[in-house]
């Protein structure tokens, strides 16, 4: 079996971009590790959510937790970096914002758990972030510079597939769930993640639909259950995450791959 480590800007990450490919990951036997940039200490929360004198880093760190546990991850590790925030916002000039990290010294925080725990396969994002995230595009940077400092086998990008998206758009409104002005733009949609001809992998993910939704269920001061996530019909959710994108750093695009462990011990 092999050691899987997934690295994230913040909690509730996890769940989204590859949630249900870390829990699949985990019932085969493989050790997933978690590592989270920061913890997530300017999300939004609603009024009266946390409780008295709790701060939101407190309630994500606990959330990651329990969202570890729906997947199966066996540890969870974080940097130690101040969220960003989105971008342009007065946080990313944070001295200690994870956007304002030092490249080589943040690498080597992610290195020595990468040495520690021997990963032969490491997740982060596209150079994009997937959308432009400030956290997102660092966690990138990091994690690839990271995986080249200890010769990581195997580095995959989490990523979504654009054209995909558009699919399951036109398949909404065809089936009356989707009205067709609230398809977004062309041009916002080259926005998000990338291509499918620039993808690698294609993670199918739909026995594990359930762990991936109560992760993100535990993440319950960022996703409520009245979430667009949430709210989904089984179907539609099934539709729409039930594949998980990745691109396998530095090779070329063309999907040829069904998991991120092919040919691994």
């Amino acid at each position: 079996m092999a050691t899987l480590v997934s690295f994230h800007a913040h909690p509730d990450d996890e769940s989204i971009q590859t949630g249900g490919t870390l829990a699949k990951a985990a019932a085969a036997g493989h050790r997933v590790v978690l590592v989270f940039a920061t913890r997530g200490e300017h999300g939004e929360v609603a009024d009266g959510f946390l409780d008295d004198e709790e701060h939101l880093a407190q309630r994500r760190e606990k959330e990651a937790h329990a969202s570890a546990e729906v997947l199966g991850a066996h540890r969870v590790a974080f940097l130690g970096y101040h969220d960003s925030g989105m971008m342009g916002t007065p946080e990313n000039h944070h001295p200690g914002a994870f956007w304002q990290a030092d490249l080589d010294e943040a690498a080597e925080r992610l290195a020595a758990i990468l040495e520690e725990e021997r990963a032969e396969v490491l997740t982060v994002y596209d150079s994009d972030g997937g959308y432009g995230h400030p956290d997102h595009i660092q966690v990138h940077r990091v994690g690839v510079r990271a995986g080249a400092l200890v010769g990581t086998p195997r580095i995959y990008e989490a990523t979504m597939n654009r054209d995909h998206m558009r699919r399951v758009m036109q398949e909404a409104v065809a089936a009356g769930e989707l009205a067709p002005e609230d398809i977004p733009d062309v041009t916002d949609m080259d926005t998000f993640g990338r291509p499918e001809s620039a993808l690698t992998t294609a993670v199918d993910v739909t026995g594990f639909l359930d762990r991936k939704r109560a992760s993100m269920a535990a993440h319950a001061s960022q996703i409520p259950p009245e979430s667009f996530f949430l709210a989904m019909p089984d179907e539609a959710f099934a539709r729409s995450f039930g594949i998980e994108w990745f691109i396998r750093h530095g090779e070329p695009g063309g999907i040829r791959e069904t998991d991120l462990f092919t040919g691994l011990a």
